[in-house]
C-alpha cells in the first residue's frame, strides 16, 4: 500500500483527501517511479472540478507531472532502468502523480540533470514543454519579435518568459501585482504590465508605438483573449492554450481579415495522444534549453503531499508564483 491523494466527487472546492491505495504496477511501455516531487498545475484543479474534457471515473488520484527515481520498467520501456532519476508527464486519462509511486509512460520521461533538485525537476516538464509548444510549434516565434505573455507569473508564464528570451524575443509580461512583476523582470521580461491597475491593451500600444505585438500567448480566455486580438500587428499570431477565466473569448472575423491575424490553439494532453511526435519534438527542445542553462524551473511553493488542498487554494487565490510542488 502507499499514500495518495484522492478525490471522490467533482466540485468547485475540489475536496482532496490523503488515503492508502494499492501500489501501481508498470504496464507495457510504462515505468514505475518512486515520486519525490509532483508538480501542481491548473489542469489538475480543472480536472478535479469536472471541467476537463474526458472526466476521470471517480474516485481518482490527480496529478499530471512528477519527478523521482525509477523503481521498475515494464516491457517495451526502452533504456529506462531502476535507479535512474527521471521527470515527466502522464496521459490525461491516467493522472495519479499525487502519490508516493506513479506509473508513467516511458516516452514522456526525461532524465533529471545533476544540477536540478527533485523539486525543480517536478516543476519542469509540463510548463516548459507547454511553453515550447506555444512559442515555437504553434507561435513560430522568431528572434527580434515581440511577444505578449499573459499570466507571466504563473507556471507556464515563468517558463515562457525564459524560453522566449532564449529565442531572442522582446517580452511583454502581464501579472496581477507589482511584486509578481518584479520577479518576472528577474526572469528577463522587458516590459511589465500590472493588469489589475493598467489597461494592457493601452500599454501594449504605447510600448510598441501603436503597432502591436507579433505574438500573444493566452491561457486566460474571455475578455483577455478578445482584447489580445486588438494588441497584434499585421500578420500577428495568437496562441490559446487555456481558459482560466472560465469562458472562451469570441472572435470577430473582420478583425482577423483586416490585420491578417492567425489564431491557433492546442492542448498538451490531446497532443500527447493524437500527435505524440510534436510533443516529443518540444520535449527535446526543452531538454536542450535546460542543458544549456538558458532556462530553469521556478518553484514558488513546496508543500507536503497531504496539503494538496492548500496547493489548490493558492491557485484559486492567485497566491502562487511559478510552480507549486507537492512532496510525498
Amino acid at each position: 500500500m502507499m499514500r495518495a491523494i484522492q478525490i471522490n466527487e467533482f466540485s468547485e472546492t475540489a475536496e482532496l483527501r490523503q488515503v492508502e491505495v494499492p501500489e501501481p504496477k508498470p504496464g507495457p511501455g510504462e515505468v514505475l517511479v518512486d515520486v519525490k516531487a509532483a508538480g501542481v498545475n491548473y489542469a489538475d484543479l480543472l480536472m478535479c472540478r469536472g471541467g476537463y474534457r474526458g472526466k476521470r471515473p471517480l474516485p481518482f488520484t490527480p496529478g499530471f507531472e512528477a519527478a523521482g527515481v525509477v523503481l521498475a520498467a515494464g516491457d517495451g520501456a526502452g533504456e529506462w532502468h531502476a535507479g535512474q532519476r527521471v521527470m515527466g508527464t502522464v496521459l490525461r486519462e491516467t493522472c495519479a502523480c499525487y502519490a508516493e509511486k506513479a506509473r508513467m509512460p516511458a516516452w514522456l520521461l526525461l532524465p533529471v540533470p545533476e544540477q536540478l533538485s527533485f523539486e525543480e525537476a517536478g516543476a519542469f516538464p509540463e510548463v516548459f514543454i507547454t511553453a515550447q509548444l506555444a512559442l515555437h510549434e504553434f507561435g513560430h516565434l522568431a528572434a527580434g519579435e515581440t511577444v505578449l505573455i499573459h499570466a507571466a507569473a504563473g507556471g507556464v508564464g515563468t517558463a515562457a518568459v525564459q524560453v522566449a528570451k532564449a529565442a531572442g524575443a522582446r517580452v511583454i509580461g502581464t501579472a496581477s501585482s507589482d511584486e509578481k512583476l518584479r520577479k518576472v523582470k528577474e526572469l528577463g521580461a522587458d516590459v511589465l504590465i500590472n493588469y489589475a491597475t493598467q489597461d494592457f491593451l493601452e500599454e501594449v500600444k504605447k510600448q510598441t508605438d501603436g503597432k502591436g505585438v507579433d505574438l500573444v500567448l493566452d491561457s486566460v480566455g474571455g475578455e483577455v483573449f478578445e482584447k489580445s486580438i486588438r494588441c497584434m500587428r499585421t500578420l500577428g499570431r495568437i496562441v490559446s492554450y487555456g481558459t482560466s477565466a472560465g469562458k472562451e473569448g469570441s472572435v470577430q472575423p473582420m478583425a482577423l481579415r483586416h490585420h491578417a491575424i492567425t489564431i491557433s490553439g492546442f492542448s498538451f494532453g490531446s497532443l500527447s495522444v493524437s500527435n505524440p511526435e510534436i510533443v516529443k519534438r518540444a520535449m527535446n527542445a526543452a531538454q536542450k534549453l535546460l542543458a544549456s542553462s538558458k532556462v530553469r524551473p521556478v518553484v514558488g511553493h513546496t508543500l507536503p503531499l497531504k496539503e494538496a488542498k492548500a496547493a489548490f487554494d493558492l491557485f484559486i487565490k492567485r497566491g502562487n508564483f511559478g510552480k507549486i510542488v507537492l512532496v510525498p
